[in-house]
């Protein structure tokens, strides 16, 4: 008896474009949807590669075209690349065209003063590295992942330039600068001829610091904003409402600490949650529909473990313009709580 076996070929859903919608990222030519998948926790090495192929081929299906990783992303490091080059070459290849991919330096990656921080030889180093993992020539957008006090911002902005000249990078962008440095380096950037696409910047209902200085500078710049942890790493989902349950983020060691959860911060995450419930939202659509209420926030960055998960962030689109009560209301609640983990790179400048 000889068995058969079919190989299903993913095709991509033909109406993927239908609802889809996209912001311009500043005054460039490129736009992003108003919702992007990053690959930060979910998709590395430790998790179940067929897991992670579910989620990003569903995304792209419901016309997600940005997918944002950084060379440290898994665990362990790279892995989150390694399974999207995989992703690429199972599924993606043949709508590479339509994708934006990005990736980042900045963070630590490999032993030794060469792979941490911002010099030249780390950054461009990396690049080719992540270009391998993942199986691509190019990457649409490249980042310095956060500023480097000790290396010359010149010698930071040069390498970003030099990834778009060797054709490694179409476009490059900074995470985490200061509004000042931000400014320092749009125009040393803007100098060279390679304009700063975008500022990918922590930003939720419990961490605010953008809104005094860093939006307006990235608009004066013509860049757009990407905003990354939109749910707090969760807080902001009804996964905390009653506590911290077993087998959550909080409750395992790594960057969402039990300490952010204390009583004032789910006191504030529950009168959030009550606004969420009266405007028929979830607490994770009410957050993503906050961040995006500025248009300047060209895309909010989210992170899901299932398909059911990114279904319902996605659902967020769906969901009426807030109100001028309305975000009086949350303003009650939509303070800073201790939640900035990112503060450090932009004090150092």
């Amino acid at each position: 008896m000889s068995l058969i076996f079919t190989l299903v070929v993913y095709q991509a859903d033909e109406r993927r474009y239908d609802k889809a919608e996209f912001r311009r990222s500043g005054r460039s030519g490129l736009k992003l949807p108003l919702i992007s998948l990053g690959l930060w926790q979910n998709f590395g090495g430790a998790r179940p590669y067929e897991q992670g192929r579910q989620i990003a081929r569903r995304a792209f299906d419901l016309g997600v075209t940005h997918f944002d990783l950084a060379n440290n992303y898994g665990p362990p490091y790279g892995s989150a690349e390694e399974n999207f080059g995989r992703i690429l070459r199972d599924d993606l290849r043949p709508y590479r065209d339509e994708l934006v991919i990005s990736t980042k330096a900045g963070y630590d990656m490999w032993p030794g003063p060469y792979g941490d921080f911002g010099s030249r030889k780390y950054l461009l180093a990396s690049l080719d590295q992540s270009l391998g993992r993942m199986g691509l020539d190019y990457v649409d957008i490249f980042y310095s992942h956060r500023f480097d006090p000790e290396t010359p911002l010149e010698e930071t902005m040069g390498a970003l330039v030099s990834a778009v000249h060797q054709g490694k990078a179409l476009y490059v962008g900074i995470s985490s600068y200061s509004p000042a440095k931000t400014k320092e380096a749009a125009e040393l950037l803007k100098q060279a001829g390679v304009p700063l696409l975008i500022h990918q910047p922590s930003y939720s209902m419990l961490n605010r610091w953008i809104e005094p200085e860093l939006l307006d500078t990235l608009e004066e710049a013509g860049a757009g904003c990407i905003a990354f942890s939109p749910l707090a790493q969760g807080m902001l989902t009804d996964k905390y409402l009653g506590g911290v349950p077993e087998g959550s983020r909080a409750s395992q060691q790594g960057t969402l600490s039990k300490d952010y959860l204390s009583d004032e911060n789910l006191n504030r995450i529950r009168g959030l949650n009550s606004i969420a419930q009266q405007r028929g939202q979830s607490l994770s659509q009410l957050a993503l529909t906050w961040a995006l209420r500025d248009s300047r926030v060209t895309s909010a960055l989210i992170g899901v473990s299932s398909v059911q998960q990114l279904e319902q962030n996605l659902a967020a689109l769906d969901g009426p313009p807030l109100t001028e009560a309305e975000l009086a209301e949350i303003d009650k609640f939509a303070v800073e709580s201790g939640l900035d983990l990112w503060r450090a790179s932009r004090v150092a400048g």
